[in-house]
């Protein structure tokens, strides 16, 4: 949990630090820094959504080829 905790204040830092670097400004450093992660949060879920239906897609494909012993 340290090391996670120890990235997001990183990922903050670094965050605020290129925005501001840009386009010197605080208010929109600010900004960035917190609204990004929250879009990247929503991104991830769909990510993960459509990842998980390749996988079962392939799992799906991969049992039905599979040679059945005979009964």
């Amino acid at each position: 949990m340290a090391k996670t905790l120890a990235f997001g204040g990183l990922h903050i830092v670094t965050s605020f630090s290129v925005t501001y670097i840009i386009t010197g400004s605080v208010a929109l450093s600010g900004a960035v820094t917190f609204i990004e992660p929250a879009v990247n949060t929503v991104v991830h879920y769909f990510f993960d959504r459509f990842w998980d239906r390749g996988r079962r897609a392939g799992d799906l494909a991969a049992a039905a080829q599979a040679p059945t012993s005979p009964a």
